[in-house]
């Protein structure tokens, strides 16, 4: 029986299973392969324990299926190609774990993303009559060869950016706990929002700040790390790049009438990444910074100021900065340029965090030339 097949095998699968025939035919299209092997059976194809086969399952994302005849030659691959990595000593059982499970967590948000994008727009089926479930199968079936490759050329390209920034590091500790700018930028008034707007229509708000957001951070050469609704968190590895972005994106929602106001809070310092994602003091502090930020502004802690300072991106005072620019005048020299100035803000408690001291960051108008 081939996959597409639509005759007796399809049909008796799904009776015995209790599935939709269309179900387990889109199944076989998009895997390639058929349902032949129980858990226990997949496992001990594969050479490895029901134990660990169990684990790499759970951290895929997908759900205990007992005893049921419903994985294929493409699962019992999997499970020996991982189960190969440890034996070989490559990675740690634990790793092999932590590959599979970030794996999972990336792809299922993708795969679901496709598929909602895909049929919703999709205005008319192909033929009349056909509902959008009979559609899902062709559109499947026009689609999956050309997303698969693009999908390997975009992690090939995610893994060579990554890999440049590892031997980049100064030492082996910088490739785990790196000073890195964090970032997170907060649409205000989002829980009012959703009380006042239609679903549809706070789905396509969302959708456009996540958009907007995803390529500015891009553009600008920062990393997007993770989108939550009416917040997103980036990451740059120079505090200029990340106080640019973060500009950015106050100026291109205040541009916009359609969206909220935006706050941003931005932290500088030592950050642990692990599966993608940052931990830390410094991802807290910026979180408690975007809280406390004014509706379109960007605080930043001491920590940041001090590096904006430190590569001349900002002047430590306006005051230090025209008593540059005297001296710079005096001698026939081009003053200092600073992109950024910095304001100090009043010192306060932050829950878990202590006294911080915010400054209030944005751009620094030339200074008038002389007549």
């Amino acid at each position: 029986m081939t996959v597409d097949d639509t005759g007796s095998g399809a049909g008796a699968d799904a009776a015995d299973s209790g599935e939709d025939p269309l179900a387990l035919r889109l199944e076989g299209l998009i895997l390639g392969a058929e349902r032949r092997y129980t858990p226990f059976q997949a496992a001990r194809s594969a050479g490895v324990s029901m134990e660990l086969a169990s684990r790499f399952w759970r951290a895929m994302g997908f759900a205990d299926i007992g005893q049921a005849k419903a994985l294929t030659e493409a699962d019992v691959l999997a499970l020996r190609r991982l189960a190969g990595l440890v034996e070989a000593g490559l990675l740690s059982e634990a790793m092999a774990v932590q590959v599979a499970r970030s794996t999972g967590q990336t792809t299922a948000r993708l795969a679901e993303w496709q598929m909602d994008s895909f049929l919703e727009g999709l205005t008319e089926p192909p033929e009349p009559g056909m509902t959008r479930t009979e559609v899902t199968y062709p559109i499947v079936e026009l689609l999956l060869p050309e997303l698969e490759e693009f999908l390997v050329y975009v992690w090939r390209r995610q893994l060579a950016a990554s890999a440049g920034r590892v031997v980049q590091a100064t030492d082996d500790e910088e490739m785990v706990d790196r000073r890195l700018a964090v970032g997170f930028a907060d649409l205000v008034g989002f829980t009012r929002l959703t009380r006042r707007m239609e679903e549809e229509e706070l789905g396509e708000l969302v959708e456009a700040f996540e958009t907007t957001a995803a390529d500015l951070v891009a553009a600008r050469g920062g990393r997007l790390i993770k989108t939550l609704g009416d917040e997103v968190l980036y990451a740059a590895d120079d505090a200029g790049i990340a106080a640019d972005i973060a500009l950015r994106l106050v100026e291109t929602m205040a541009n916009d009438e359609t969206m909220p106001e935006l706050r941003v809070g931005m932290a500088f310092g030592t950050v642990t990444t692990r599966m993608g994602d940052v931990f830390g003091t410094t991802v807290n502090l910026a979180s408690r910074l975007t809280s406390i930020a004014p509706r379109d502004a960007v605080l930043v802690d001491s920590a940041f100021a001090e590096e904006l300072i430190r590569v001349r991106e900002a002047p430590a005072s306006e005051a230090a900065a025209a008593e540059e620019a005297a001296t710079a005048e005096k001698e026939g020299e081009e003053p200092p340029s600073y992109r950024f100035a910095l304001q100090p803000m009043w010192q306060r408690p932050v829950r878990g965090l202590g006294v911080v001291e915010p400054w209030l960051l944005t751009r620094r108008e030339a200074p008038p030339t002389a007549p």
